[in-house]
């Protein structure tokens, strides 16, 4: 899993990147909120993100409202790590969307257990949002079923609604509109079965 760090401060930036590399994920770092911005608008963007709260050109408060306002069938998984620790920052820092907090000087212990937290979210959401579009999927399915006749491929005639087999002439004069769906009534899986 990719992780963004966006932090001004080297040395910080870097202990984060260090730690999250030797745990196994894919870092990209940014020195700046703007950075940070244009990084989580591509469709490629780590889906988790450790934002420094006071950073040049963009706060990390401001980015996380903006990413949160994108369109994403996943949303993207936000920490924010600062020197704050008022409850009132951090009660700020949730409004705006972030996920989590962190204050500095970080542990690494802490650290990685709420990346761990923010991966298996992450993990949920993904499969939530699969089994979304395979709802999709099988309704738009369903809905081209809707209105649909069957057919039988031997005599031509149609199913009504009530189970009987009709000529496809007195289905014609049904003013209701159908699809039809190529089949066998019973009769003509009876005749074909006959030697």
């Amino acid at each position: 899993m990719k992780i963004l760090i966006a932090e001004d401060e080297y040395i910080t930036r870097l202990m984060i990147q260090v730690s999250l590399e030797k745990w196994g994920y894919r870092v990209d770092c940014v020195s700046n909120g703007r950075e940070a911005w244009e990084a989580l608008q591509k469709p490629d963007a780590p889906q988790i993100a450790i934002l420094d709260w006071e950073m040049p050109d963009m706060d990390g408060v401001e980015v996380c409202r903006r990413v949160k306002e994108l369109e994403r069938e996943t949303p993207i998984y936000i920490v924010l790590l600062t020197g704050r620790d008022s409850r009132n920052d951090i009660l700020h820092g949730f409004d705006m969307g972030a996920d989590d907090y962190m204050t500095k000087p970080f542990d690494d212990n802490e650290l990685r257990a709420r990346v761990r937290v923010a991966e298996r979210l992450v993990h949920i959401q993904i499969s939530l949002a699969e089994s979304v579009e395979e709802l999709r999927y099988v309704l738009d399915q369903m809905e081209s079923l809707q209105g649909t006749l069957p057919v039988c491929t031997g005599c031509q005639k149609i199913k009504g609604g009530d189970d009987a087999w009709i000529s496809l002439d007195e289905a014609l004069h049904d003013e209701s509109e159908h699809r039809l769906l190529p089949m066998q009534c019973p009769e003509c899986m009876g005749k074909a079965r006959r030697p």
